[in-house]
C-alpha cells in the first residue's frame, strides 16, 4: 500500500488495489513521502472518500489537532453505539467541530433551539456529545457550552445506517417541540425533562412522525378508541390542538389512531 498523497501527520491517500483511499492513523505519515509504503500498524481507519477531494480541502484549512480530535470522537462514537458510522462525519463532523473551537476560543457561544428535545430523542448520542466537549476541553483547554453536545449529537445520529440526512432530522425535531409545546400550553402540570412520562411522549412523537412518512400506522380498535374519547376527553381535545398544527402548518395529518394513542400519553402526564 503506496502513499499517494500525505494530507496530514495522521492522514494520506493510498493507493490499495489499485483504489484510492483515506488511511487515517496517528503518527501515520510522520517522516513519509510519496510512493513511501505505509506501516500497516499505523492504519487505524481505512476507507474510501466519495468526497475525495472535500476532505482533502477541509485537512488544509483546519489546524491538525482539530482533525485528530474530530477522529477520536468518530471513533468513541462507533464503539458506543457498535456500529460503523457514515463516511461523511469524517468531513461534516470535523468542520463543525473545527469552525466550534474557534467560536469558543473567541467566547462566541451559539444557542441550540432545539437542545431539550435532542437531549431526549438522541439520548447515546448526546452522552457522546457530553462527553466530546469535555475530551475537546481536555485537549485544547478551551470551555466548550453544554450546546455543542446536541450538536455534535445530531451529526453523530445522522450518520448512522438508514438515518434521516441532517435536514430531515433537524425538521423532525422541529416539529416535535412545536407538538410539545402545544402540549405544555394546554395542561396545568408542568413538563419536566427527566419524568419517564415526559420523555416517552417525546420518543411516541417521533416514531409517530416516522411512521407517518412511512405509511405504517398503529391499529386501535374503534370500541377504545370511543373510550378514550370519553374518559380522557380532555387529553384528546390537547391530542386534537397537536393535529390541528401539524395539519396548518405542515400539511401533515395525524389519523385517529394516532391520536388515541397521543391521548393516553397527555393523560399519564396530566394525572402523575
Amino acid at each position: 500500500m503506496k502513499i499517494k498523497k500525505i494530507l496530514n501527520n495522521n492522514a494520506v491517500v493510498v493507493s490499495d488495489n489499485n483504489e484510492e483511499k483515506i488511511a487515517i492513523g496517528a503518527g501515520i505519515a510522520f517522516q513519509k513521502r510519496k510512493n513511501d509504503i505505509v506501516n500497516p500498524g499505523k492504519i487505524e481507519k481505512l476507507f474510501v472518500m466519495k468526497e475525495n477531494e472535500k476532505f482533502q480541502q477541509l485537512l488544509q484549512q483546519i489546524p491538525e489537532e482539530h482533525f485528530s480530535i474530530s477522529e477520536e470522537i468518530i471513533s468513541y462514537a462507533e464503539d458506543c453505539l457498535g456500529l460503523k458510522l457514515n463516511e461523511h462525519i469524517h468531513i461534516g463532523l470535523t468542520d463543525h467541530l473545527s469552525f466550534a473551537i474557534e467560536r469558543a476560543t473567541e467566547g462566541i457561544h451559539l444557542k441550540n433551539k432545539l437542545f431539550d428535545e435532542i437531549k431526549i430523542l438522541y439520548k447515546k448520542e448526546f452522552d457522546i456529545g457530553m462527553w466530546a466537549i469535555r475530551h475537546i476541553e481536555k485537549k485544547t483547554l478551551v470551555k466548550m457550552p453544554v450546546d455543542e453536545a446536541a450538536y455534535i449529537a445530531l451529526h453523530i445520529h445522522t450518520s448512522k445506517p438508514q438515518s434521516d440526512d441532517m435536514k430531515q432530522t433537524l425538521r423532525q425535531t422541529a416539529i416535535i417541540g412545536e407538538m410539545i409545546q402545544t402540549i405544555k400550553e394546554s395542561i396545568t402540570v408542568k413538563l419536566e425533562e427527566d419524568d419517564l412520562s415526559y420523555q416517552r411522549l417525546m420518543t411516541h412523537l417521533r416514531f409517530t412522525l416516522s411512521r407517518l412518512s412511512n405509511e405504517n400506522q398503529p391499529i386501535m380498535d374503534e370500541e377504545m378508541l370511543t373510550m378514550l374519547k370519553n374518559k380522557f376527553s380532555i387529553s384528546y381535545k390537547i391530542a386534537q390542538k397537536v393535529a390541528k398544527l401539524l395539519s396548518k402548518n405542515y400539511g401533515i395529518h395525524l389519523p385517529e389512531q394516532e391520536l388515541g394513542y397521543i391521548t393516553i400519553h397527555i393523560e399519564r402526564i396530566r394525572n402523575r
